[in-house]
């Protein structure tokens, strides 16, 4: 039987001089062992991503983590902070591909960059560097090359909502490393995690959606060593496969 397809939308890298779509191994892992579905990547580049011919064979969408930034002239009229850091092909791709799986109710999973993009998408906007601010903390990853500490655990978010009730905990640690971080919430969306500063680290869209959640967090990271990550690949898995009735809530 073959498994459904979830579109994983690449950035832009650079790779041994040339332009590239890229996209780190970890998540289509993610979606293929934990979700057991097909993912099935996305080029970026201007011309070589039609939305509707996407949506035709997408069973489900997974928005990944990246170095770069949401470019912010699509929330406000700041100029970016670290022009180097954007992606426009990305975000080019990944904004109208949001809004048009959101209205169709398709299942979609964003992740880090991905979460900021949903937020975007709908209508929120995002703090350009969370650290600088008063009052939070400073959330960026730890400048190491060892993956392990880099990806380690690092602080806890409290849950609620319907995401309390798929982890089955008030209180997680989670693996959560970024520099930007979400503003104002968009209005489609409910947040249902939040960490120590009060900062959003998840939200999910609510009206019909059998799945459509945003986290700051990487769950992707050895998904099979955390039993959190790995029952929400499952759960959107099951979403995507249809085993979820409309009904429920996202």
């Amino acid at each position: 039987m073959s498994r459904p397809i979830v579109i994983i939308p690449c950035s832009t890298e650079t790779v041994g001089g040339l332009i590239s779509d890229v996209a780190v191994r970890k998540y289509a892992v993610a979606v293929a062992e934990g979700s057991e579905c097909q993912p099935l990547l996305l080029p970026v580049g201007k011309g070589l991503a039609d939305i509707a011919s996407v949506l035709e064979v997408a069973s489900g969408i997974l928005l990944t983590g990246a170095i770069s930034n949401v470019h912010p002239m699509h929330y406000g009229d700041e100029e970016p902070i670290l022009p180097d850091a954007i992606d426009p092909d990305r975000d080019a791709v990944t904004l109208p591909l949001i809004r048009a799986a959101v209205e169709r109710k398709l299942p979609l999973f964003a992740i880090c960059r991905g979460f900021q993009e949903l937020n975007v998408a709908l209508g929120g906007s995002l703090h350009q560097a969370v650290h600088n601010l008063e009052n939070y903390a400073d959330h960026r990853e730890p400048q190491v090359k060892d993956f392990e500490v880099m990806f380690a655990a690092r602080h806890p978010i409290r849950l609620t909502g319907e995401l309390r009730k798929w982890v089955g905990q008030d209180e997680i640690i989670v693996n959560s490393l970024h520099g930007q971080g979400i503003n104002s919430l968009a209005k489609p969306l409910v947040a249902e995690a939040f960490a120590e500063d009060g900062l959003v680290e998840a939200a999910r869209a609510v009206t019909g959606h059998t799945f459509s959640l945003g986290v700051q967090w990487h769950p992707e990271w050895q998904l099979h060593t955390n039993p959190h990550s790995l029952a929400l690949f499952r759960r959107f898995g099951d979403a995507v496969r249809g085993k979820i009735a409309k009904g429920q809530a996202a």
